[in-house]
């Protein structure tokens, strides 16, 4: 997507030297611009914990090149037990996301094709660069599949404008490219159709202030920035045609885990009967946990709600105390909003209901692999 009309990725190989892996330093955004190389598992590793880099696909992709970088670092004799360490380090960076650990997983898997250092170095770069790829090729098709619920939305209001409410951000900036909630807007808006995005502060880092807001202008998206807790009165005034988000990790039962706050967009939506739907590549769904429940959520420090980060009228970011220091805050990053509450999940392959019938036929080989596995 685009960056002052530039065409960038979020995560790409430096082109003069492709043992540095660069990324746009998310923290400073909208007020800096910042590109960081990472040089080695552990510069991933804290990429993803301190987030630089965020979003289920981008996570996942930051993993696949740390596993490449711990490639590149490992001595030669050593190098398996070196990307085990990798991917127990890269593993504990942030819980949630499904794709973190898929990726690590993927990587490993193919490396064991290798005999030599140099082949399993190269087969990790290949790797990385297959998953970051992947991740757009994935999040351009779920806007096309997605764009159909927006054009039918559109011609049911005899082409008027479809107003979208988002939360967080699962914008092109949480992926590689395109995005997954954000897909089906670009989509929607190359297809000519008149959209408006309802994008909420998301608290406490301000995702969607902060990313999902900028993203959209960049790509020249009507948006309007609203408190998190605006949505539900905007669905009671009918000011809400659809909400679309995303995930860091689904059941293969239809159960979401997003950003917090998510399961009460739902309710809203549901009490108002406006259609809820989860933007998802597969490789965000989990194929052995069967309920929401029992998906790990972070809890990240309270820091994070006590105190709020700006720039000043001089241009300085800075960090300013919200409460009392003696406060104690409670921060979990993520919620479950349950298959029952959920209109759809926009794929890769497809629109399917949120339940593990459905979910099951679009993976039929995903199915057959669990069951072979004997998971129950």
């Amino acid at each position: 997507m685009k960056i002052n009309g530039k065409q960038y990725r979020t995560i790409w190989p430096d082109p003069s030297d492709n043992t540095r892996i660069l990324i746009i330093d998310q923290r400073k955004l909208p007020h800096e611009f910042i590109i960081v190389p990472l040089c080695t598992a552990e510069d991933s590793a804290k990429a993803i914990r301190d987030m630089y880099v965020r979003g289920a696909g981008l996570i996942g992709a930051t993993a696949g090149f740390g596993m490449y970088l711990a490639a590149v670092n490992a001595s030669p004799e050593n190098i398996d037990a070196e990307l085990t360490q990798a991917a127990e380090l890269l593993d504990a960076s942030r819980p949630t996301a499904r794709n973190l650990r898929w990726a690590v997983e993927r990587v490993l898997k193919t490396i064991t094709t290798g005999q030599s250092y140099e082949e399993k170095r190269n087969t990790a770069y290949k790797t990385a660069c297959e998953i970051a790829d992947e991740d757009a090729r994935f999040c351009k098709s779920i806007g096309e599949h997605g764009h159909s619920i927006i054009k039918d939305i559109s011609s049911a209001k005899n082409g008027g404008t479809v107003n979208i409410l988002t939360h967080c951000n699962a914008g092109w900036l949480a992926f590689v490219d395109y995005g997954s909630a954000t897909a089906p807007i670009y989509a929607a808006r190359d297809a000519g159709i008149d959209v408006h995005v309802w994008v909420d502060e998301t608290r406490p880092w301000n995702q969607g202030a902060r990313l999902t807001a900028w993203e959209l202008q960049q790509e020249g998206i009507n948006c309007t920035l609203i408190t998190d807790n605006a949505g539900g009165h905007l669905m009671q005034q009918k000011m809400v045609d659809v909400v679309i988000v995303g995930t860091d990790r689904t059941t293969h039962t239809g159960d979401v885990a997003n950003k917090i706050g998510t399961y009460l967009k739902a309710l809203a939506a549901k009490d108002n009967n406006v259609p809820f739907y989860v933007a998802l590549p597969s490789s965000t769904l989990d194929w052995e946990l069967d309920h929401g429940r029992d998906i790990p959520i972070e809890e990240r420090s309270g820091n994070e709600i006590t105190t709020i980060t700006g720039v000043t009228k001089g241009g300085i970011i800075e960090t300013l105390q919200l409460t009392s220091p003696e406060i104690r805050a409670l921060n979990h990053g993520f919620d479950v909003t349950p298959a029952r509450l959920i209109s759809g999940l926009i794929t890769e392959r497809g629109i399917t209901p949120a339940n593990r019938e459905a979910i099951h036929r679009l993976f039929p080989e995903k199915a057959v692999s669990q069951k072979s596995e004997g998971h129950k």
